[in-house]
């Protein structure tokens, strides 16, 4: 569960460590490194918050990414990534987990080819505003906090993340194969006359 009254961002990344650090002192900000802790713990300290910004490096959705990437690599099966999806809508669904308002993604050009359609293909499909990339690592978040980018919230989670088996890296975002495209007539179909 996520806090009503403060703005969430989860840092991702190798460096996220020193980007929570840059926040530090600040007394409208609120970090914490919550990647090892319980659900449970993180979901307290979220909704305990009354700070305008809360900025932690816990994923909600991190092994949801993974089962969705070692699949897409040929590391795991189908069943793995659907179980995965599972455990995590049942968690979005007794608010033991909530997704953040935005992901800030530290050098996404050092990333792995399949992380990099997860965090700028798959995640920004769902919701385009609320996933940031972040190649200057040495500069403090400050400056993004006094930016953030306003747009549509994330959709509802159950239909995206179902539709994670049918994502699949370098078509993400492009128009599913043999569907026409709007105001075009299917191939093979004549008009009435």
């Amino acid at each position: 569960m996520g806090s009503p009254s403060s703005t969430t961002l989860v840092v991702v990344g190798d460096e996220a460590d020193a980007a929570l650090h840059t926040l530090d002192g600040l007394a409208n900000v609120r970090t914490a490194h919550l990647r090892s802790v319980a659900d449970t713990d993180a979901a307290r300290w979220t909704s305990s918050s009354q700070t305008p910004y809360l900025v932690h490096d816990r994923d909600p959705l991190e092994h949801v990414a993974a089962a969705w990437v070692e699949f897409f690599d040929d590391l795991a099966t189908l069943g793995s990534l659907e179980l995965e999806i599972e455990r995590v809508l049942v968690a979005l669904g007794h608010d033991t987990v909530s997704l953040p308002d935005y992901y800030v993604v530290l050098a996404p050009e050092t990333l792995p080819p399949t992380w990099k359609h997860w965090w700028l293909g798959v995640m920004p499909q769902a919701s385009p505003t609320r996933v940031i990339p972040w190649s200057d690592s040495e500069a403090s978040l400050v400056r993004l906090l006094r930016r953030l980018p306003t747009g549509r919230p994330w959709p509802a989670p159950e239909p995206w993340l179902r539709g994670l088996t049918h994502a699949v890296p370098d078509r993400v975002g492009l128009p599913e194969a043999g569907l026409a495209e709007p105001g075009l007539a299917e191939p093979g179909l004549a008009e009435a006359g």
